[in-house]
């Protein structure tokens, strides 16, 4: 059984365009109804902000590969100078059930995490013709970089401009050196939001405040999920999500939305919808709002993708039976 590191991970690296197009079959074996994904559980005690997800799938298809990851999030962490989201990942063969490898994945989430908003952004690009693109993130963590990378890579000479909005002034030798003269670190979130052609929430905010009209066209992409106020549904012609049964619940924007403003799961289109079925090929000058709350099969294709390309490497410890 294989074992793999925060450092093996970064050694194999990230390729953004492989990354997405794994999220890409995924959601073709989702279609094709050849996965098992139940909702998954959150383990809460004392601080009941705190909460550890077990995130079990079998992934067809090329993928093949069942697992588990088991995520902690405790926001508070950031104040011990820890990262707020700690999580392991096992891979099991598909056919037998043996173990195969375990994953330190708390990068492998970020990964998986930006992918899958990439696979998104690569079907609005599709759509918006625009010579140059602005770009807005709120929250620069790990997520809001893995984003920034990601995006960039997407975009190329497309990106005009970023503005990144953080309630901690954001660390400029965070951002690559190719990037600095693109970024501008804004003081408020409205400066983030307001001129973006697509907009990312990387935030652990507990309740929303975005509350104004967006930019014609633009892509709103609610990664952090309690972003958005509820009235923001009159904005959005298109909510996308992926996954209704796990993202109408635990308090998300969809949540209050369903609960408030009568959203409905007809009322959405889903990653099946979007990238299967091309639901959204009139919207170039719509807004579209996609909404996350993580689904274990694209978890269990991300760590599946690193463990074949450590082996491939000879990246990696193998442990002892």
């Amino acid at each position: 059984m294989y074992y793999l590191s925060k450092s093996d991970l970064l050694h194999i690296g990230i390729n953004w365009e492989e990354m997405i197009e794994k999220i890409k079959e995924t959601v073709y074996t989702l279609k094709d109804g050849d996965f098992a994904q139940p909702i998954k559980p959150y383990l809460r005690y004392r601080d009941v902000t705190n909460r550890i997800i077990a995130m079990p799938a079998f992934v067809g298809g090329k993928v093949s590969f069942s697992g588990i990851k088991w995520i902690a999030s405790f926001p508070d962490n950031i104040r011990r100078n820890i990262p707020r989201a700690n999580s392991v990942t096992i891979l099991n063969d598909a056919d037998t059930g043996v173990p195969a490898c375990i994953i330190n994945t708390s990068h492998v989430s970020a990964v998986r995490t930006a992918a899958v908003t990439g696979l998104v952004v690569k079907e609005y690009l599709q759509r918006n013709r625009q010579e140059k693109l602005t770009v807005g993130i709120i929250g620069f963590g790990p997520i809001g970089q893995q984003h920034l990378d990601m995006i960039s890579t997407l975009l190329g000479s497309r990106l005009h401009q970023v503005n990144i909005y953080d309630l901690k002034q954001p660390d400029r030798s965070l951002i690559p050196a190719a990037l600095q003269e693109k970024v501008n670190i804004v003081d408020t979130w409205e400066e983030a939001f307001e001129q973006a052609d697509i907009l990312m929430t990387c935030t652990v905010s507990k309740k929303p405040y975005i509350n104004k009209v967006p930019k014609k066209g633009s892509l709103q992409l609610n990664i952090s999920l309690r972003d958005y106020v509820p009235e923001f549904i009159n904005y959005a012609n298109h909510i996308v999500v992926d996954d209704w049964e796990e993202v109408c619940r635990e308090n998300t924007d969809i949540e209050v939305m369903h609960k408030t403003k009568g959203l409905t799961k007809s009322g959405t289109l889903s990653l099946v919808d979007i990238i299967c079925g091309d639901k959204l090929q009139n919207a170039a000058e719509e807004v579209v709002m996609f909404n996350p709350m993580g689904m274990a099969v694209f978890d269990i294709a991300t760590a599946a993708y690193f463990y074949e390309k450590a082996k491939a490497a000879g990246v990696g410890t193998v442990l002892a039976d």
